[in-house]
């Protein structure tokens, strides 16, 4: 049976690192969106954050995720790509050869890096989205809010990454990392059938026949098109899990995921699942053409070949 490789892994990290630096300012435009209080549209949100807090709103909360997903996408790439030439070749029964890779492998494969994901994902996301959202205005027609709001005053609420686990932990136990796992659960798995199938068969069909593995250029078109692809289509369930998460900063609102469904819907109808696909799609393609690139570029580098293989 084959053997497991490591060097997924290392890859993996190098392109987390790459997709955070060229999609986190997007992200942050999206997070405000999905579960911000009176931003418009995309346009009109990048002009206040700029306005509000300059170039450097767009980067808060990077420090966290720099560290964080570069790990966590390099535990899914490895896990992906270990997962998918172990059902190849337990199916082909030929260890020695390199068996063609099916559909179902392909699925099977992606959702097992879904369910991980979440694991790790969960936690980096929550602690993201927690301090990126808590330069928010506060909803002022809220009663409830007032006195808080006045209590506070311009304080945040955290003051970096450690204080806001630490301060996530104090109030709802480890539990409380773990808030809106659920939707990122229904997000995840779909979103990385939607994310890895599609970017393994667009770079097999951009590439000639006669080589031996996707260029460079193959490599970021497919990646960032399977990127646009998977998150404008993950884009509902992102709204709730970003709402479920964004939620606690001040006060709790959902109970859960079909009750933050039932809010969103009632107050805003059902333009509300779709806020920030734009975004989603825009953002989606440099970012994971970027983690593709170094994935693919890294693991040629590692493994000393010339030619890039797909995961």
């Amino acid at each position: 049976m084959g053997s497991f490789q490591l060097e997924d892994f290392a890859a993996g990290w190098i392109g987390g690192a790459a997709s955070v630096i060229v999609g986190h300012p997007l992200d942050t435009v999206k997070t405000r969106l999905q579960a911000g209080v009176g931003y418009g549209n995309t346009l009109s949100c990048i002009r206040t954050v700029y306005r509000r807090e300059s170039v450097f709103g767009f980067f808060k909360g990077m420090s966290f995720p720099l560290a964080s997903i570069a790990v966590y996408n390099s535990v899914v790439f490895g896990v992906f790509s270990n997962t998918q030439r172990f059902l190849s070749q337990h199916r082909c029964r030929e260890p020695e050869a390199s068996p063609p890779r099916t559909l179902s492998d392909l699925l099977l494969a992606s959702m097992v890096a879904g369910v991980v994901s979440v694991g790790l994902g969960g936690p980096v996301d929550l602690i993201k989205i927690r301090l990126q959202m808590q330069t928010q205005p506060f909803r002022d027609a809220n009663l409830s809010l007032k006195s808080r709001a006045a209590a506070l005053g311009e304080q945040l609420v955290y003051q970096g990454p450690v204080h806001c686990i630490a301060t996530i932990v104090r109030n709802e136990g480890l539990a409380g990392l773990y808030r809106g796992a659920s939707a990122m659960l229904l997000r995840d798995v779909p979103g990385y059938c939607l994310y890895f199938i599609p970017y393994v068969f667009l770079s097999e069909w951009i590439t000639p026949e006669a080589c031996a593995g996707p260029s460079p250029c193959a490599v970021w078109l497919a990646g960032g098109v399977a990127g646009a692809i998977s998150w404008g289509t993950a884009t509902p369930m992102d709204v709730v899990k970003s709402r479920l998460q964004a939620d606690g900063v001040y006060l709790n609102k959902y109970k859960g995921v079909l009750d933050c469904i039932s809010q969103s819907y009632q107050k805003e109808g059902l333009k509300v699942f779709f806020r920030g696909i734009t975004v989603n799609a825009v953002r989606g393609f440099p970012m994971s053409a970027a983690m593709f690139l170094g994935y693919e570029l890294s693991l040629q580098a590692i493994r000393g070949d010339h030619t890039v293989t797909s995961p």
